[in-house]
């Protein structure tokens, strides 16, 4: 396969809210470039980028995948990526390997909650973005109130170089605002339109809208405003420059129109991204950590060779297949690199590139170019491999932690002795999962960006490897502490025909502050007590904590001191003084007030502002606490606390709340009371489980 200097790809994530048409407008490219040989459907299952069989079978992209296509003698890497949110920390993870963004807008719905996300990733890896008005031939569509909310949420500088002609299903062309062009397309045809003169019922707005194109493009540029002021207008060739230029700096945002299901406009896409988008070559030195030094590196072949792995994906028959960009240097098959976390070796044998899941083996890739290589040893996502004579480490993507955990539980014993080491392989290609188990509850916990990730990797544990599991709501880890002091005794006496047992302990309990656990005093004088039994008081104590006194669970936050007692010269032992400490601390929370604490939850809620109402009502009702509320554009964030046990259903309820346009984050953030009345309940549960266990062990 041909090769490819730094200056002829384009490396562009397709990215936008779910069912913006990120995968549709892929195949619609890859059709129009000659890669497939007919316009393949998401509907249909058998798009090249949406291969895996959840994807196929929930017909939505859940992890990022490749494609490449020519046009103009360049190369365009194509990353369509998710765009619903419990799927985006794997979009932001690719997105690194990307040096441009078109974010895709529904032009019937305009901009969503993801889109705003999405945008501020492109932000976060200051890459230049483009949007494209997609859907404009659905019902209801509209390209002037998708431009609208467009420039609500961000900003002026977002100008259009397209106009449809005609709307919803009469959508049939575009005028190209650089060229003064027209191009009428066939539905369904190969993308390349024909070119026609502007109809006069369009050309009023298609030359007011070059003049505003024009105006911005020369603006802050001293050559091209003195042309403009010259000649009132400025070649298509300037403004392509002025564009290209304008564009790096975040001064400019292009606005494009397409029917990607329709394969409307796909040429014209094809001809912006070559003409001005940025290519490798064009990125400048990129930061990274060499020798515990931050030095940069220019992204050129004549560099030592670097690539950065920026996803992997577990092959049940593959094996594990790493993608990666070339961040320097020219990589050739075969190549002996250094993995920069782990010290190894690894050697890069059969290279290719991806459409889909199908490998294409190349000889060599140049800097800026994306591949991937099979088999790696000891290389996970987010590692560098560099040449040992240049070692070099570019920095990992940070992604969010989870904002769901679910008990996991395995069908049979077969399934357990198999489920860790499926879960351990998923876990290398999903940034975003954690595998843990609860050290109170016991529980096994698969923790995830909402129910539907999760319940992705259940199925795949099923499909790929063969193991069934169970999920459910995970146990709460309340936890039990005290309100008030106590100061008891605890004594333990028995007498056997031998040594006795006499243990005899005087403590004082008082509560800590939350968060501080547990703390333990000796005011012990005159050896009322002996040294050697004051440890095995304190094992006693928390022995008797980590049982709890209430409901069984652990009692936390509290100090205890010892400060009196007595022993026997013969009969007193560790044993003796722990069972007494155990006595003494049943006595003490008896008197301390004893109280419930619930994991309270810090959530942030993103939703359109139209819902804000209906979410705040429901998180009251929930006893959440509001913590604070701002509004970006058409999107409402709201902050809040709210105990965990009232979010095990929440992603549910607020899918059903907001049609499934809102998406949140939890995190545990603090332990509280319970109140009386949900205290209550709960102690009788736990009090009645206890009994029904007592009765099967009898």
């Amino acid at each position: 396969m041909k090769t490819y200097e730094s200056s002829e790809i384009r490396n562009v994530a397709l990215v936008g809210h779910g069912h913006s048409g990120k995968t549709t407008l892929a195949a619609a490219i890859l059709y129009t470039t000659g890669v497939t040989n007919r316009l393949t459907r998401v509907d249909e299952g058998n798009t090249l980028t949406d291969f895996d069989e959840e994807e196929v079978q929930r017909k939505i992209t859940i992890s990022t995948s490749l494609a490449f296509a020519e046009w103009k003698k360049a190369k365009m890497n194509l990353i369509d990526t998710p765009g619903f949110n419990m799927f985006l920390s794997d979009t932001r993870a690719s997105m690194v390997a990307a040096d441009s963004a078109l974010l895709l807008v529904d032009a019937v719905a305009g901009v969503e909650v993801q889109t705003e996300k999405v945008w501020q990733f492109a932000a976060d890896f200051k890459m230049p973005r483009a949007f494209v008005i997609n859907k404009l031939d659905r019902d209801r569509a509209s390209f002037q109130r998708a431009l609208e909310s467009i420039h609500e949420v961000f900003g002026r500088h977002a100008v259009p170089i397209h106009l449809p002609m005609g709307s919803e299903k009469d959508f049939c062309g575009i005028i190209d605002l650089i060229n003064m062009k027209a191009y009428r397309y066939t539905r369904d045809g190969d993308g390349k339109g024909q070119e026609i003169p502007i109809p006069d019922t369009f050309m009023d707005a298609a030359k007011a809208a070059h003049e505003q194109l024009v105006e911005m493009v020369a603006e802050g540029e001293d050559d091209l405003m003195e042309e403009f002021f010259a000649n009132g207008t400025l070649p298509a060739e300037h403004i392509i420059d002025g564009l290209r230029r304008e564009m790096r700096e975040f001064k400019l945002f292009p606005v494009l129109c397409a029917s990607a299901f329709h394969n409307i406009g796909t040429d014209l896409l094809l001809d912006f991204a070559v003409d001005v988008l940025p290519s490798p070559a064009d990125r400048g030195a990129v930061k990274a950590v060499s020798d515990g030094k931050e030095v940069e590196r220019p992204m050129r072949d004549d560099q030592p060779p670097a690539a950065f792995v920026f996803k992997t994906i577990a092959d049940p028959f593959a094996g594990r297949v790493s993608y990666f960009k070339v961040m320097s240097g020219v990589l050739k098959n075969d190549a002996n690199l250094v993995n920069s976390r782990t010290g190894a070796a690894e050697r890069l044998s059969h290279l290719g590139v991806l459409s889909g899941k199908t490998m294409t083996a190349v000889g060599e890739l140049h800097a800026g170019d994306i591949g991937a290589v099979a088999k790696l040893k000891d290389t996970l996502t987010g590692d560098t491999l560099s040449d040992k004579s240049a070692p070099i480490e570019y920095p990992r993507v940070k992604i969010p932690e989870p904002s769901i955990a679910y008990a996991i539980e395995a069908k049979s014993r077969n399934d357990e002795d198999r489920m860790g080491n499926a879960i351990h392989k998923i876990l290398e290609e999903d940034l975003a999962l954690r595998f843990y188990r609860d050290p109170q509850t016991k529980e096994f916990l698969l923790a995830g960006n909402g129910q539907q990730h999760v319940e992705v990797v259940v199925s795949r544990l099923k499909r790929r490897y063969g193991v069934d599991v169970t999920l459910h709501s995970p146990k709460i880890p309340y936890r039990e502490t005290i309100r008030g002091k106590a100061e008891v005794q605890g004594r333990h006496k028995k007498q056997t025909g031998g040594h006795g047992q006499f243990g005899d302990c005087w403590i004082r309990m008082e509560p800590l502050e939350r968060g501080a656990g547990f703390e333990f005093g000796n005011e012990i004088f005159g050896g009322a007590i002996p040294k050697q039994y004051i440890p095995a008081i304190e094992k006693g104590i928390l022995e008797a904590a980590e049982r709890g006194y209430l409901a069984g669970y652990p009692v936390v936050d509290f100090k205890v001191t010892v400060y009196d007692g007595s022993y026997h010269d013969v009969d007193s032992s560790e044993m003796s003084f722990k069972l007494a400490a155990r006595k003494a601390f049943k006595a003490a929370m008896e008197v301390a007030k004893p109280a419930l604490l619930e994991p309270i939850m810090s959530v942030e809620i993103q939703a359109p502002v139209e819902y804000a109402g209906d979410l705040m009502s429901d998180l009251n009702g929930r006893r959440g606490r509001i913590q604070g509320m701002e509004t970006k554009g058409n999107t409402q964030f709201i902050r809040a606390q709210v105990p965990m046990s009232e979010m095990l259903s929440y992603q549910n309820d607020l899918t059903s709340m907001t049609q499934g346009r809102a998406a949140f984050t939890m995190e545990f953030d603090h332990y509280d009371f319970v109140p009386a009345a949900q205290a209550e309940k709960i102690i009788a549960a736990a009090k009645a489980g206890r009994a029904a266990e007592e009765e099967e062990e009898e």
